[in-house]
């Protein structure tokens, strides 16, 4: 059985293997960008032939993670060009300078973002999970800025409600308790592996034993690549208390949602009633998925994502 590379190579790019092919290297660069005073990391894979159809994604990830969970999607879309920075506060990009880490304040960091690479109103907006959240509460401020929007695995409702609610008012108390303790103690408790790997084990839905390893691995790597507990507990906040069904009704612009048939997270009911809200919405489920689509059915969510851009050209 081949062995399952989750590090990344010295040129920052993903090992190639079973899960990312041979050419995502060669289409790979790196950067970083000063955004209103903080350092911002941000990875572009350039399309391998450019063709009337290619396009330029913004991807936003979501809570916790970075560039490097939508990368298996990237890497199935070689006829695109994928900009994926690491939102401030994750993965190797600096914090706000000043300001709460808000869905408000993210929206204006892909402001600034875009006017920095000058990047226009044909700029494909993908957001996921959390992303999902931010993106739309974006698009819906800024109508002309991003066409289409794309949302994998979207929030559709609140997270403090429903059945889950319990759950997530949990998570809310270990996230304040988590910045009360002192330093060390508390990152420890953020960043432990066994809490860690029951999140990934809970969230993973395939039988798939090498790419379960493979989540877990990536999950292991990067899921605690956050700036600080600061940083960490207002972003979460904002995670929990936002949500795509907030401005549906203000999205004039065609909207992908690509959801799991069985995502706990994002639940599929929650999907249909948000799609029912969106004045143009398409949505796609995939059987047999939860939360984690960029990584178990990134070929299936590529595919959906190359026709819903073939049905809206920029």
């Amino acid at each position: 059985m081949e062995k399952v590379d989750t590090a990344n190579s010295p040129d920052g790019t993903q090992a190639p293997g079973r899960f990312f092919s041979e050419a995502l290297a060669g289409r790979t660069a790196a950067s970083d960008i000063d955004i209103d005073g903080s350092n911002v990391a941000y990875w572009t894979y350039e399309p391998v032939t450019v063709t009337p159809k290619t396009r330029t994604i913004l991807v936003i990830h979501g809570f916790r993670g970075d560039h490097h969970g939508l990368l298996r999607v990237a890497d199935q879309l070689p006829e695109m060009r994928i900009i994926m920075p690491d939102l401030p506060a994750f993965g190797s990009s600096e914090p706000f300078v000043d300001g709460e880490h808000s869905v408000e304040h993210y929206g204006k960091f892909i402001s600034g973002f875009m006017s920095a690479l000058d990047l226009g109103p044909r700029t494909v907006l993908l957001g996921h999970s959390f992303g999902s959240i931010v993106a739309s509460h974006f698009a819906a401020a800024n109508p002309g800025a991003v066409y289409p929007l794309i949302l994998i695995n979207p929030i559709a409702a609140p997270a403090l409600e429903g059945p889950k609610g319990i759950m997530t008012k949990l998570a809310v108390l270990y996230y304040q308790a988590s910045a009360k303790l002192p330093r060390a103690l508390g990152l420890a408790v953020l960043r432990n592996r066994a809490i860690v790997r029951i999140m990934s084990i809970t969230m993973a839905k395939t039988k798939d034993k090498e790419l379960r390893r493979f989540i877990h691995g990536q999950h292991d790597a990067y899921f605690s690549a956050f700036a600080d507990r600061k940083s960490l507990l207002e972003s979460f906040k904002a995670s929990v208390s936002g949500n795509v069904a907030d401005v549906a009704e203000k999205l004039r612009l065609p909207v992908l949602l690509v959801a799991g048939e069985k995502d706990e997270i994002a639940t599929l009911p929650n999907q249909h009633k948000l799609m029912g809200r969106l004045p143009d919405a398409t949505l796609e489920v995939i059987p047999g998925v939860g939360h984690l689509i960029h990584y178990e059915t990134p070929e299936t969510a590529a595919a959906a994502i190359r026709s819903f851009l073939e049905e809206h050209p920029a």
